[in-house]
């Protein structure tokens, strides 16, 4: 049979096609909610493929109030970190039968409260988000009616999930990792310091140098941006001082990968003149030179309860807490865990 060349085609065409009635169609493309015999749904599933009929997925969202789709809103997917977490959630999304709809701010509160409003007229089945700047829209999407769950650390609220690691004790294992070389001087690149996992992690370093009874340099911490640039010119500034530290905490691998440049131009050595771990690694944190010691999140279990979070739609809030791991890779001066 050839395909309708008039235009798109219809049900009605489809059941012309099968003989059959509209309603046995609509049964087979939905699965229900009447049984049809097998030799009645391969006349039809034959008809479908014969006049090329496509269903209307918008009409079938409608009607089961289900789109099939999640959002994702991420401050920039040119961060690592951020790309490894929207990759894994893109693929639990896809094993559930949804397709993830992805949102990039480009670091700008204004697109991304577009973005947000964009996603919610789309009516999707829920939605994950990380803010720009730790201001997030929430009460708009909780009034939306739109199950949701933070991939970052916020205030609690009703109706609002989060997935979150202890950064605050992650950060205090690393320095602490640091000072356990013999080091008396760790100096930190952070986050922008109104954000609130860049103070997290400042307080971790804080914590980790109080321990051990060290006094604190707060000129040893260098506030920048989550990316290459920023740790570029973190470093940058550490070196116009002449105040590089023997060792350094970054804040994340973006930060990492620029103070490495910054470090190279100056003939600066990582480890052997400045031992350097960073937060927020990813799986290609074993491909630099040198490979990088690095606090590593588990995306995939965390994708996963995010995933059961939206399906589930407690209206209760729901708070689930990762344990984060140090991965030894050659920066810090130790012998990599893979060499051992």
């Amino acid at each position: 049979m050839a395909k309708s060349l008039t235009g798109k085609v219809t049900r009605s065409e489809v059941a012309k096609a099968a003989g059959t009635s509209v309603a046995v169609v609509s049964y087979v493309i939905n699965n229900g909610p009447r049984p049809v015999a097998d030799a009645t749904r391969q006349r039809v599933l034959a008809a479908i493929q014969a006049t090329g009929y496509r269903p209307n997925a918008a009409a079938r969202a409608l009607a089961s109030g289900n789109t099939k789709t999640f959002g994702l809103v991420v401050p920039n997917i040119s961060n690592p970190f951020v790309a490894s977490m929207a990759h894994v959630l893109l693929q639990e999304s896809l094993n559930h039968g949804h397709v993830m709809l992805l949102g990039d701010a480009g670091d700008d509160r204004k697109r991304e409260l577009e973005l947000i409003q964009g996603l919610l007229n789309r009516q999707v089945d829920g939605l994950f988000y990380n803010s720009v700047d730790r201001h997030p829209y929430i009460e708009m999407i909780t009034a939306s009616g739109t199950p949701l769950v933070m991939l970052e650390r916020v205030e609690p609220q009703p109706g609002v999930s989060m997935l979150r690691v202890n950064e605050r004790q992650a950060a205090w294992q690393v320095t602490s990792h640091l000072l356990s070389h013999g080091y008396q001087q760790v100096g930190m690149i952070s986050g922008p310091t109104e954000m609130l996992n860049a103070q997290d992690r400042i307080q971790g370093w804080r914590d980790a140098m109080q321990d051990r009874g060290l006094a604190i340099d707060e000129a040893l911490i260098f506030p920048a941006s989550y990316s290459r640039q920023g740790g570029y010119a973190a470093a940058q500034t550490m070196i116009a001082r002449r105040c590089v530290p023997r060792a350094l905490f970054t804040s994340n691998e973006g930060q990492a990968l620029g103070a490495l440049r910054a470090f190279s131009e100056h003939q600066i050595r990582v480890p052997q003149d400045v031992a350097l771990v960073c937060f927020n690694g990813t799986e290609h944190a074993a491909f630099h030179v040198p490979t990088l010691t690095t606090v590593r999140q588990p995306l995939r279990e965390m994708a996963r309860c995010a995933i059961r979070m939206l399906k589930e739609g407690h209206d209760e809030a729901q708070l689930e807490e990762f344990p984060h791991y140090l991965e030894i890779g050659e920066s810090c001066g130790c012998k990599p865990q893979s060499q051992s």
